[in-house]
């Protein structure tokens, strides 16, 4: 079972660094797409920050981050799951279950329901680990995310995968893993972090 750490400190460059390179994305940005005011419908001229405010009825609007819950999750061996992507963004690259977070849930029940939906498995020893900012690439819009991930164990390791999802599931030992083969930057940096605060001999 990992340990327990407070990460505030430990991870502020960490995340001053991945935000710096969420920021500097030069993808459309969901804010840059709007034209029209959703009240009023008045035309508007392009937005350069994460706020609308309508020009003629002052209708506002906050582009805040989408809210996602990641699991790293250790079987009986010490061994991390990870699956290997069926979709785009980041098809075929490996990555820890998760998924969005719905409104009005938990963030650990959405881990758990997302671990069930797509590889069919029930974890336990939740426990919230670190946060990371992360973007998400969809139909032409890079939306920010916010990834929460969490601990967790698993005792039983037959799976049941989402084949719409999910195009194959490993147990891996951590350090055998290059940061390189993880699907998002936000996972990478998980990974490091985990392996700083787990040390294998």
């Amino acid at each position: 079972k990992p340990k327990k750490h407070n990460f505030i400190t430990q991870c502020k460059s960490d995340v001053l660094d991945v935000g710096r390179e969420c920021e500097d994305n030069e993808l459309v940005k969901p804010y840059q797409t709007f034209k029209f005011c959703p009240s009023c419908g008045k035309a508007q001229p392009p937005i350069e920050r994460p706020c609308f405010v309508c020009s003629a009825c002052a209708h506002t609007y906050f582009f805040n981050p989408t809210i996602a819950a990641v699991g790293m999750v250790l079987n009986n061996e010490g061994k991390l799951l990870f699956i290997e992507r069926a979709q785009e963004p980041a098809k075929g690259k490996l990555a820890f279950v998760g998924g969005f977070i719905d409104a009005g849930e938990i963030a650990e029940l959405a881990l758990e329901r997302e671990i069930k939906e797509e590889v069919g498995l029930k974890v336990e020893n939740v426990e919230y680990l670190a946060s990371f900012p992360n973007t998400y690439l969809y139909k032409s819009i890079n939306y920010p995310v916010l990834d929460f991930f969490f601990s967790a164990t698993c005792s039983r390791t037959k799976a049941l995968l989402d084949p719409n999802e999910v195009a194959g599931l490993h147990w891996l030992n951590p350090k055998d893993v290059r940061i390189d083969e993880l699907a998002f930057e936000s996972m990478k940096r998980a990974l490091e972090r985990w392996t700083q605060l787990n040390p294998t001999d």
